[in-house]
């Protein structure tokens, strides 16, 4: 299997399957003497880990990273920092129960990746899905906490803004919210409603999707490149590469099809500061592939879980007609652990959207590059 790399000049490969000994990744690029501790990636992988409450698959791993390469102790502060070699990180898998699979072995779960597997290799892990398995994104997170530290200035945050076909009222939105309930909503009253629908979901031993919003702030104008390197289209790239997630909107999205010309125009003036001023964002911080200053806004859908209890027609890996249920661990939704997913993908195509200007443009163009010549920042 191939393809198990992302980014250009920070790149990210990740290993492992779900139910292997371990999951890794190795992530190249990353700038030297950054100060780098496995602290600084626990944090969110700890937002992502499972079995943290009733409405996420109760598989109890620890997601403990260690960082093997890539890292030595400055002489001069003291403080573990990178080396700019490429940095291994690896988590040990620790509560694998592979023979809750052995019923499915030979069948395909509709929905899943397993007959798209079979189909192209004539092998596939049928333990938890191997390297389908939801299991490998925690090495992204892992990633995306280095893609952070290189981000300095740049704030990334998500949310759940729907579960099933429960949408959350944007007129209660508050970031201080999303840490205070199971499901990263930033609707209190949302969230109330979502703990009873999951529940029900739960318990009759279904699933649900969901939409994650995603906002980075503090992305400078001019990340990103025109034609074939446009940040939307490497953002859109990297959140559809996450397992389940079908649907990826930049700023309004499929809405903006239903608005007219007016209403889709983010108007300019000039703020106090000297600097734009966009009085909307409907092309969510990007234009023509290249970010404009103001926050850049995606949204991705994840699909249901296709491992449910229900029995759904299918057939075998020879040809036979069977009537399949997944038995084992499985989130109701798993959208809600796809939130610190997503959060670390954005911040992984920033990082390499950074390094790239900074590598082509140095310290310049900023706006206005007319005003006596080539900008610099000291302009």
């Amino acid at each position: 299997m191939s393809h198990n790399t992302f980014g250009h000049l920070f790149r990210v490969t990740t290993w492992g399957e779900s139910h292997g000994p371990a999951i890794g990744c190795v992530v190249d690029g990353c700038p030297p003497m950054m100060p780098l501790e496995a602290a600084d990636l626990q944090v969110f992988l700890d937002q992502r880990r499972p079995g943290q409450n009733r409405f996420t698959t109760q598989r109890q791993e620890p997601d403990e990273v260690k960082i093997l390469s890539g890292v030595m102790i400055d002489e001069v502060t003291g403080k573990q920092v990178t080396t700019g070699t490429p940095l291994g990180l690896f988590i040990e898998n620790v509560d694998q129960r592979s023979k809750d699979y052995g019923e499915i072995k030979s069948q395909y779960r509709p929905g899943h990746a397993d007959f798209a597997y079979d189909a192209k290799y004539g092998v596939r892990d049928y333990r938890g899905g191997g390297r389908s398995s939801a299991r490998e994104t925690a090495m992204r997170v892992a990633a995306g906490g280095i893609a952070r530290k290189v981000l300095d200035g740049v704030t990334i945050r998500g949310a759940l803004v729907q579960m099933g076909p429960h949408k959350i009222d944007r007129a209660n939105w508050d970031w201080s919210e999303v840490g205070n309930n199971p499901f990263f909503c930033p609707d209190a009253k949302a969230a109330a409603l979502w703990e009873n629908y999951l529940d029900g979901v739960r318990k009759t031993g279904s699933s649900c999707g969901a939409v994650i919003e995603l906002v980075a702030e503090g992305v400078p104008p001019g990340w990103g490149a025109p034609i074939y390197g446009k940040l939307d289209a490497e953002l859109a790239s990297a959140l559809m590469s996450i397992n389940a997630v079908k649907a990826v909107e930049i700023g309004d999205g499929m809405a903006v099809a239903g608005l007219s010309g007016e209403e889709n125009a983010d108007e300019m003036r000039m703020g106090n500061d000297g600097k734009p001023l966009f009085l909307s964002n409907h092309a969510g911080g990007v234009l023509g592939g290249v970010s404009t200053g103001q926050p850049v806004v995606a949204r991705f859908a994840v699909k249901p879980t296709s491992s449910i209890l229900t029995p759904r027609r299918s057939i075998d890996k020879f040809g036979g007609e069977v009537d399949i249920r997944t038995k084992g661990r499985h989130d109701p939704c798993v959208g809600i652990r796809a939130v610190p997913v997503g959060e670390a993908m954005m911040a992984i195509v920033l990082a390499d959207a950074f390094l790239r200007h900074r590598g082509q443009n140095g310290a310049g163009p900023v706006w206005p590059a007319s005003r006596g010549g080539r900008a610099t920042t000291e302009d």
